[in-house]
């Protein structure tokens, strides 16, 4: 049992350290070729726990093989233009100037229901309120309304828009992130009068304190 118990910890750290040397990109969608590196490697992976007379390797191998040539193909495709087309596919126009693209729909295999509800996902309820909507090579469907459509900036409104800058969690569930405290060049006796001002005796009675670039301060208490 406690050997079943150690591979299974082996090969979780080792597939996790294999997905965040793939980057970020990979973590926050999928591709085509990530999805089946994704299928293979919880498939591969699951064999030496399955079969514990196995040898530990024949299951992270295999992982490092597939994740190797995961890699070997993103860096491909970030030099290839006409690989990346042929692997991810291009955006696809699903309706313009409020007109569905009924061809493109049907070689998507995208149903009207199913882009009445993406619309519905932006806000959407009218598709002659749509310049455009296209359909990303990951799947999702992105939309630009028509001008007279579009919520108007602060810039077309000629007003200033306040802008407090990038904001910065100095606490978190009662805990100080002192590396975020020293980024901001402030030091723990100025957040403890920060937290006094607040009502807080103590850290345990902060769940969040965030500072902003202009100075601004959000603050919640410990419910």
């Amino acid at each position: 049992m406690w050997t079943v118990i150690l591979r299974t910890i082996i090969i979780f750290f080792a597939l996790l350290l294999l997905m965040r040397l793939l980057g970020k990109r990979q973590m926050g969608e999928l591709e085509l070729s990530e999805l089946v590196v994704s299928i293979l490697v919880a498939d591969v992976a699951s064999v030496p726990l399955q079969s514990p007379e196995l040898p530990l390797w024949s299951g992270l191998l295999p992982a490092f093989v597939l994740f190797s040539l995961e890699y070997l193909l993103a860096w491909a495709t970030m030099k290839s233009v006409t690989l990346r087309a042929f692997l991810c596919g291009r955006p696809c126009f699903l309706v313009v100037n409020g007109v569905v693209q009924q061809a493109a729909m049907r070689k998507n295999r995208f149903t009207l229901d199913e882009l009445a509800e993406e619309l519905r996902a932006h806000d959407v309820g009218d598709l002659s309120d749509v310049r455009y909507a296209v359909l990303e090579t990951d799947g999702t469907l992105n939309v630009l309304l028509r001008p007279e459509r579009q919520v108007p900036t602060a810039g077309q409104l000629g007003v200033a828009a306040p802008d407090d800058g990038y904001g910065v969690i100095l606490v978190q569930e009662g805990r100080v992130l002192r590396r975020n405290l020293a980024q901001c060049g402030r030091d723990e006796a100025w957040l403890m009068d920060a937290l006094r001002a607040r009502g807080c005796a103590s850290l345990r009675e902060a769940y969040a304190l965030i500072l902003f670039e202009s100075g601004k301060i959000y603050f919640e208490k410990m419910q």
